[in-house]
C-alpha cells in the first residue's frame, strides 16, 4: 500500500535486499525536502516500464536499456530527472587471464568471448557494439559464451558478470566482458577469480541508469522532486550509508547524449 499523501511514487527493481534499505533512507530525505515520496518495487524492468506508462508510478529508476525501451514507447519524449555521478562515466571492460592479453581487438577472432545477460547494456549489448565499431564482428567471428542468469534485471545483480569472470579464470572462455564498476566491486569484495585476470580493453564511456518520467508529469512537481534529489548530500550522515549502497556520491541532472551508442546497438539487434 502506498504512503498516505505521497505526491510522487517512484518505481524501482528489487534486484537485491539492500534496495529497501536505500529507499527507506531516501524517503526520509524527500520528506525533509518537502516532496513526500513513496517507492514501489518490481521484479523486473519490463514491469517497471509498463508501470510508468500505465501511471502506477510517476517516476521509474531505470537502467539504460529500460530507459531506451520507455523512450521508444514515448516517441522520444521521456523526461529525465537525474542520474548518479557514476552513471555519467560508465564503461565496459574486457578481461583475460594474466599473460594472455591481446593487442588489437581483431585478435579475439576465433576466441571464446563470455558475455553477461543479453539484456544488460554494459555486459552484453554495448561490448558487441563497440567491438564492431573497432573492426570485430564478435557475434560472427567469436564463439560467444552467454550467461543469461538474471534476465529482467538488466545485469544489476552482477550474477552473470560473476559467471563471466569465473569462466575466464577457469579457462572455459578466453576473454570476458563486464562493467567497470562491477569489476571494481568484485575486487573490493576480494572475489578469488579476479586475482587471475587483467583488463585488456576498455570501451568508450556511456550513460547508465536514470530517473525517468512521462512528459505529462506536472512540471512544477517534477522540478521540486528533481531539486530535492540534487540536494541529497554525501556529507549528510543520515544519507551516506544509503548513498554508498546505491553507489552514488553526487546526483546529476542527466541528458540524452550518453545513450546514443546503446540506442544504436539496440537497433542493430
Amino acid at each position: 500500500m502506498s504512503r498516505a499523501g505521497a505526491e510522487v511514487r517512484v518505481g524501482a527493481v528489487a534486484y537485491h535486499p539492500r534496495i529497501v534499505t536505500i529507499w527507506e533512507a531516501f524517503l526520509g530525505h524527500f520528506d525533509r525536502e518537502g516532496v513526500s515520496t513513496d517507492y514501489l518495487l518490481y521484479s523486473n524492468y519490463e514491469r517497471l516500464v509498463e508501470a510508468v506508462l500505465d501511471g502506477d508510478v510517476e517516476i521509474g529508476w531505470n537502467t539504460n536499456t529500460a530507459f531506451l525501451a520507455l523512450e521508444q514507447r514515448l516517441g522520444g519524449e521521456a523526461r529525465i530527472l537525474g542520474m548518479r555521478d557514476i552513471d555519467a562515466q560508465f564503461a565496459t571492460l574486457i578481461v583475460t587471464r594474466r599473460g594472455e592479453a591481446f593487442g588489437e581487438v581483431g585478435e579475439l577472432a576465433g576466441k571464446r568471448l563470455a558475455l553477461g545477460s543479453r539484456d544488460s547494456g554494459h555486459a552484453a549489448i554495448l561490448p558487441l557494439h563497440y567491438l564492431r565499431d573497432q573492426g570485430l564482428d564478435a557475434a560472427s567471428e567469436c564463439e560467444l559464451v552467454r550467461f543469461d542468469t538474471d534476465l529482467g534485471k538488466h545485469g544489476d545483480t552482477g550474477h552473470s558478470e560473476l559467471r563471466v569472470i569465473c569462466a575466464v579464470a577457469e579457462g572455459s572462455a578466453d576473454a570476458g566482458a563486464l562493467g567497470e564498476p562491477t569489476l571494481a566491486a568484485f575486487r573490493a569484495d576480494r572475489v578469488p577469480a579476479v586475482a587471475d585476470l587483467e583488463v585488456v580493453w576498455r570501451s568508450p564511456t556511456y550513460y547508465h541508469c536514470n530517473f525517468t518520467a512521462l512528459p505529462s508529469l506536472d512540471g512544477a512537481l517534477a522540478q521540486r522532486w528533481q531539486e530535492a534529489l540534487m540536494s541529497m548530500s554525501y556529507d549528510d550522515e543520515h544519507m551516506r550509508h544509503a548513498m554508498d549502497l546505491e553507489g552514488v556520491k553526487r546526483w546529476l541532472p542527466g541528458d540524452r547524449a550518453g545513450y546514443e551508442s546503446l540506442a544504436a546497438a539496440m537497433k542493430e539487434g
